[in-house]
């Protein structure tokens, strides 16, 4: 993991906030371990708003809605769902600390989620922070073909709409760069946060 790391002995939704207004976030080594690390990439993955591009197939696959939408309805259940150990991703940076934290932010209006349903399951979703026009995407799952691709797209969909100018991802994948996501040094990255953090909170 590239980028500096410093551990956090204790920390507060103000704090987390703090952190992310001047580019940290945390994580842990593992879903069994209580402490908490801060996190800065050399490089930031940022999905530019503006060059968000979707397959064709994945155009159509939305367009058939297979999938109710909803916004900011089950935290607890989304944040679960990231936490857990599958096939492809045997362990998780998702610990107890963590959870608690952002189901604070939730409660307070920092954090949300997009989440698609089939009838009364929730098949895939993701949940990240907000704060200025940055929006954090912190993690997402998906227990159906498709699911957290469309999440993406609504979610894209959604901070266009409401007027956000950040989209950070934290890392890129090669999941991500096919949305268009990019690598962003450090520097230039401070830039767009720093022009994000002097807007007004916007409303997700």
């Amino acid at each position: 993991m590239a980028g500096s790391r410093r551990k956090s002995p204790g920390i507060t939704p103000d704090i987390l906030l703090r952190a992310y207004s001047i580019g940290l976030f945390p994580m842990a080594e593992s879903a069994d371990d209580p402490e908490i690390f801060w996190v800065e990439p050399e490089l930031r993955g940022v999905l530019p708003l503006d060059d968000f591009h979707i397959s064709k197939s994945l155009a159509k696959t939305v367009r058939r809605k297979p999938f109710e939408i909803r916004f900011d309805h089950d935290f607890d259940q989304v944040i679960a769902a990231c936490a857990e150990e599958t096939s492809g991703r045997p362990s998780t940076w998702i610990n107890q600390t963590i959870r608690s934290l952002y189901s604070t932010l939730f409660e307070i209006g920092h954090a949300h989620t997009v989440e698609a349903w089939d009838g009364d399951q929730l098949v895939g979703g993701l949940y990240g922070v907000s704060l200025g026009s940055a929006f954090f995407g912190e993690s997402m799952f998906s227990r159906r073909t498709d699911a957290s691709k469309i999440c993406l797209v609504h979610l894209v969909d959604r901070l266009r709409e409401k007027g956000f100018t950040l989209l950070d991802t934290q890392f890129t994948t090669e999941h991500l760069k096919t949305f268009g996501a990019i690598d962003v040094p450090k520097t230039e990255y401070a830039l767009l946060l720093a022009n994000a953090m002097e807007s007004p909170h916007l409303k997700f």
